[in-house]
């Protein structure tokens, strides 16, 4: 499959998750304060609860209901209640048009 177009880097705001559905796969959407662009699995996998309603910080993201954080770079989390990581997805910007393919998991 080739990558598909998420949302634009305009829709994008700090610090701000942003849930999509790409083929049928859910992700979370964040541009960090660096302003780089991470895709990550949007269900939390200690409570099936949607990771792009939590909070940024840094290069982190923190599951709004039971605190764990998931780093956005590997997907691991970094503290519990959660100890299995969240799939990473390869982002390319092509314009102001942020591309995944959710078939392909990022290599961390």
């Amino acid at each position: 499959m080739t990558a598909l177009r998420a949302c634009g880097v305009s829709e994008l705001e700090l610090d701000t998750p942003l849930r999509v559905e790409l083929d049928g796969v859910a992700m979370a959407i964040v541009k960090d304060a660096a302003g780089d662009i991470h895709a990550i699995g949007d269900r939390c996998t200690h409570g099936d609860i949607s990771l792009a309603e939590g909070f940024v910080e840094g290069d982190t993201l923190e599951c709004w209901a039971h605190g764990s954080r998931f780093s956005l770079l590997s997907g691991k989390p970094l503290n519990l209640p959660a100890y299995e990581p969240v799939p990473v997805y390869v982002v390319e910007i092509d314009g102001d048009d942020v591309l995944i393919d959710p078939t392909v998991i990022k290599e961390v």
